[in-house]
């Protein structure tokens, strides 16, 4: 296994340990949001296991992916709604 991961978050290539959550990644980046509700307000995990779906963001394309759910993959490209 390798030492690190590299990612991309909102365009920044970024080195994370293997076997990092997607949403510790970008909470270890400074990132309180995630995304904005239908109405505007900014969202961020709640719950931290899949439930809330409040951690939703853009990945490799693929948008309203739960960030808590998923784990760190070598050129991973990650959005978020800032």
């Amino acid at each position: 296994m390798s030492d690190s991961v590299q990612i991309k978050i909102n365009g920044n290539q970024i080195s994370v340990t293997p076997l990092t959550v997607v949403a510790t990644a970008l909470a270890n980046e400074g990132i309180t949001r995630f995304r904005r509700s239908v109405t505007g307000k900014p969202r961020a995990p709640l719950c931290g296991m899949g439930v809330c779906f409040e951690c939703r963001v853009t990945i490799n394309g693929q948008q309203n992916v739960r960030s808590c759910q998923v784990l760190c993959e070598d050129g991973m490209e990650i959005v978020t709604d800032d």
